[in-house]
Formats: C-alpha cells, sequence, structure tokens
C-alpha cells in the first residue's frame, strides 16, 4: 500500500486528504477503524518517542498524545498502591510492563489525556489492550498486537477504534520534507542520540546525579525531543509528570508544566485520596472534580447543591497552606528543557515543584545566574549544549 486516503485533514473542510509514500510501500497496517490526519500525525510522533525510550531504557514505553505533542510518557515499572489508585487501576490485578507503562503515560495528567491516540513500544498484550478499552481514546499504533488484545480493541467505539500496526524495523529517509504555503522546507532528520554522554557536562557545585535521576531526565529529554516547543518537562519514577508545550515564553512552559506535576503529586495526599464519590460516577467526571476540588476553583464542585452529584460526604476545604505543606514534601524531581533558560526564575518556580536534577543546553548569556539559583538549592544541573526544538 503506497498511499492511504483520510476522510479529511486537520479540519473538515480541508479536502482530500491522504497519507502516501513517494518510494516504496506505507510502513503501517490499519487493522481496525479509520484514522484520521490528526490521528496519524500523533501515532507517529508517539511510536518515535516510544521506540527511543524502549531502546534508551530497556523498558517498555508508552505514551500518551493530544494534539502532536504528548500528555504523558513513561517507562513500564511497576506501580505502587498509591499511583494505582491515583490513575484507576488499583482494580485491574497483576499489570503487564506495558500495561503499567501505558497507566502511567494516560494517569500523568489524564485531563490532557482524555481523547488521546496511543504510542506502544512492544507488542500490545491483553493486560494493555484492558486498560486501553475502558478510557476515552481515537486509537493506538503498536509493533503488533497479541490476537486477544486486537479482539478486545476492535470492540471500542462501536468496531471503529482506530488500531494501526507499524513495522518496527521501518527507517525513514534521513531527509525530511515539510511544505507550508506551497513552499518545501526540507532538512536532516534529528537522529540525535540521548544518552548519559548528554548529561556529562554538569555545572553547578552539586555534581552528583544518580542512576534513577539519570533514566527520569532521559525520559524528559525524549519527551521534549517529539513534544512541540518551546516546551518543558518534569520527570520522576520514569515517567513524566508533569509536560508545558508550545508556549512562546520559557517560564511560562516552566510553569504550565510545573502546575501539572503539583497536581500529580497533590492527587497522592490524603485528602484527595479519602474523597468518596458517589456510586457510578464517571471515571472523567471523577478527574474533573478532582481537578477542580485541589485548584483555585474548589467551590464548583464544594458548594451545596454541587457537591451532593458528586461526593457521598462533603469533603473539607483543600486550603492553599495544606497544599502547599504536601507539595513541601515532593522531592528529587528531573527537569529537562528544550532550549536554554534564560533567567534564574525559571529555577525558582522548578524548586517549588521539587526540582533536584536538570538537563537543558545552556548557552544564555545569564547562565550564570542560572546556575548561581540552581547551586541556592544545591540542584544538579547538566548543560547538554544540544536544542531540541519540534515544530
Amino acid at each position: 500500500m503506497k498511499e492511504l486516503e483520510l476522510k479529511y485533514g486537520c479540519n473538515p473542510n480541508q479536502k482530500p486528504s491522504k497519507i502516501y509514500m513517494n518510494e516504496g510501500e506505507l510502513p503501517i497496517k490499519v487493522l481496525c477503524g479509520r484514522p484520521g490526519y490528526i490521528n496519524f500525525l500523533d501515532a507517529f510522533n508517539g511510536w518515535q518517542l516510544v521506540k527511543e525510550l524502549k531502546k534508551a531504557t530497556g523498558l517498555p514505553a508508552a505514551t500518551s498524545f493530544k494534539h502532536v505533542s504528548p500528555a504523558g510518557a513513561a517507562v513500564g515499572l511497576p506501580l505502587d498502591e498509591t499511583l494505582a489508585k491515583i490513575y484507576w487501576v488499583d482494580d485491574c490485578g497483576e499489570l503487564s510492563p506495558l500495561a503499567c507503562a501505558y497507566a502511567r503515560a494516560r494517569g500523568a495528567d489524564r485531563m490532557s489525556s482524555f481523547g488521546d491516540f496511543i504510542s506502544l513500544s512492544d507488542v500490545c498484550d491483553v493486560a494493555t489492550a484492558k486498560l486501553i478499552k475502558r478510557e476515552v481514546s481515537d486509537g493506538v499504533i503498536a509493533p503488533g498486537y497479541e490476537p486477544e488484545a486486537l479482539e478486545i480493541l476492535k470492540q471500542k467505539k462501536k468496531g471503529n477504534y482506530a488500531v494501526i500496526e507499524i513495522d518496527p524495523d521501518y527507517e525513514p529517509n534521513p531527509i525530511e520534507h515539510k511544505e507550508v504555503f506551497g513552499i518545501t522546507f526540507e532538512q536532516g532528520r534529528n537522529e540525535l542520540v540521548i544518552d548519559d554522554e548528554l548529561l556529562a557536562n554538569v555545572v553547578t557545585d552539586n555534581k552528583e546525579i544518580p542512576e534513577e535521576a539519570k533514566i527520569d531526565l532521559a525520559i524528559a529529554l525524549i519527551t521534549l525531543k517529539y513534544t512541540q516547543s518551546n516546551s518543558v518537562c518534569y520527570a520522576k519514577g520514569g515517567q513524566a509528570i508533569g509536560i508545558g508545550a508550545g508556549q512562546q515564553s520559557r517560564i511560562h512552559c516552566t510553569r504550565l508544566a510545573g502546575q501539572k506535576a503539583d497536581n500529580w503529586w497533590l492527587r497522592q495526599s490524603p485528602k484527595v485520596l479519602g474523597l468518596q464519590f458517589v456510586d457510578g460516577i464517571g471515571r472523567a467526571d471523577r478527574d474533573n472534580s478532582i481537578d477542580l476540588y485541589i485548584g483555585e476553583e474548589y467551590m464548583d464542585v464544594l458548594a451545596d447543591g454541587a457537591w451532593e452529584k458528586i461526593f457521598k460526604v462533603k469533603p473539607e476545604v483543600f486550603t492553599a497552606e495544606e497544599k502547599r505543606a504536601w507539595l513541601d514534601k515532593m522531592e528529587n524531581v528531573a527537569l529537562g528543557s528544550d532550549a536554554f533558560f534564560p533567567f534564574g526564575d525559571n529555577i525558582e518556580r522548578a524548586h517549588k515543584s521539587g526540582v533536584k536534577y536538570i538537563a537543558q543546553p545552556g548557552g544564555s548569556v545569564r547562565d550564570d545566574n542560572v546556575i548561581e539559583t540552581c547551586n541556592k538549592y544545591n540542584m544538579a544541573m547538566a548543560f547538554t549544549g544540544i536544542r531540541l526544538f519540534h515544530h
């Protein structure tokens, strides 16, 4: 198959639409559904991300994509009891490593992952398919599917769930092209390998970056490689916990990603874990309610006439002081940036979310100020020397 006709492009008025190869055959098979233009953009970007994560860590990897940027990305480390609960998989029994990777990728920012396109580094197994089946999602791409897993996925969306199989051995042309306004752009593909060598130039007083932090920094940098720029990524425990994508200002990236990382941690607090939801409430409604409860608009779910529809027992307000006290317990977070930090204010914001390890290109005229701010908090920061813009 050299080309595949699509229903329409980015929007319904953009017709005709297709994907095709100038040479050779498409490296994919559509096993179910009819993926669209944006679905394929998410699928191919996500596939590159998880393939690279698997190569860098040796662990199964998964990512949850929305609008050509990851909402979450993770490797297949086991889930503890708390993470299983906040990701809504504590009723699923033992999960495979690939299922753990997807639970982490989907669960880090469930608001953004709603209606995602999933990419898996390994053959989709039954455990992973069962998790996917219960989530609101547009489709999945993987190098293969166990027969029973494929049958489970074919039951989603009344048989219209997009299931794509990609040839894991496919290698694209080293020169890539993109057309904008009738004009063709050409560049070499970003084939940069992200490994420990990128973290060798530690410029802070604290030179210690333990192995777990190196894995988290690799996850952050690989995630940024496929995230719309400007972008910043917080990572901890084998997964991205906050991604700030597509912001024009670096500090806005850091704040956005930091707020998402904070929400991830706040969801693990006793106040949130103790919420008693009414029977039969949907998963999305639970996610929305938690997001409001831990945010500034908490009265939207605590006002009389509102809370009764959500909770069995009216929760106490999660005060700003209580939230700050809980956030102060978050530590050893890794932070990657796709370009240099121009001011120390980014480091100040990162510190509020427990950041201890940083990887960024360096090269700002204010590098001294950024390093000085890191030293104030005993952070270890590596200058990679490499920018990771993606558009």
